[in-house]
């Protein structure tokens, strides 16, 4: 009898450390996040693409567009020469994310490019449920998205598209995710003197803005669809600036055409 006793508060005693165990707070990281969602920080351009629009063919090559590419910590040290020599002419480092992320490979990535004759610029992964839009303006601006008149480096850009870690439109409803899009784009006007660019997908577009067209006259568009044209565009853009149409390019995966010339790129540059 003592042995079974023993068993029991031994059980017992197992029970009350798993109770403890359950009942402590989860780490600041994991707020808003399920099991299998990748961890902060992660995210870059197109994350979402696949998943929702898929991937249905490839453009021609023509000669009125002009190839880029765009990278993130994903990539680490890019072999920029080799992108040169292949033809890419432009290029976009990611630099923030949210406020609490900084690429740590974006010195490399935005300097590397430039020094190879690229023109370059940086872009941001919002997160419009974890600060405001000013606020990752701010942030953004402070840590790699200011721009410069050098001639070579392009206004910064906001990624807006689904969410990695959670619901697709940041739990936000289609006219708060128009406010806190039109927050970050003032607040970078007001920062740097330049309109930042808009990186989206025309679905996520209709479904997390309502397809709304009020942008239209005053950002440039970058659009993401992988397919031989790129298709439907969000309510109020005619033409995109930039088109994301692969992630699985030669030597980095993400590769974009610019809709112009390479003199059209540096005047974009320059404003």
């Amino acid at each position: 009898m003592p042995v079974h006793r023993s068993r029991i508060r031994a059980l017992a005693t197992a029970g009350a450390v798993l109770l403890a165990l359950l009942s402590l707070p989860h780490p600041a990281g994991a707020a808003g996040t399920s099991p299998t969602a990748p961890p902060r920080g992660s995210a870059h351009m197109g994350m979402g693409v696949l998943d929702h629009d898929g991937q249905d063919g490839l453009p021609t090559a023509r000669s009125t567009q002009t190839e880029g590419v765009d990278v993130s910590s994903h990539q680490g040290n890019v072999a920029w020469t080799t992108l040169w020599n292949s033809g890419v002419r432009w290029a976009y480092a990611k630099a923030t994310e949210g406020t609490y992320y900084t690429n740590p490979y974006h010195s490399q990535q935005y300097g590397g490019s430039y020094d190879v004759g690229m023109i370059r610029g940086a872009y941001h992964f919002g997160t419009p449920d974890t600060a405001s839009g000013s606020a990752q303006a701010d942030y953004f601006v402070a840590r790699g998205g200011a721009w410069s008149a050098d001639g070579r480096t392009l206004p910064g850009v906001l990624d807006i598209e689904w969410n990695p870690y959670g619901d697709a439109c940041y739990g936000k409803s289609q006219s708060a995710m128009v406010s806190w899009i039109r927050d970050f784009l003032d607040r970078y006007r007001e920062r740097t003197g330049r309109s930042a660019v808009i990186y989206t997908a025309t679905s996520w577009w209709k479904q997390c803005t309502g397809d709304y067209a009020g942008f239209a006259s005053t950002t440039p568009l970058w659009i993401a669809r992988y397919a031989s044209t790129a298709g439907e565009l969000p309510a109020g853009w005619s033409t995109y600036t930039m088109w994301q149409y692969t992630s699985t390019g030669p030597t980095v995966g993400d590769h974009d055409r610019f809709n112009g010339t390479v003199d059209r790129v540096r005047a974009l540059a320059t404003g």
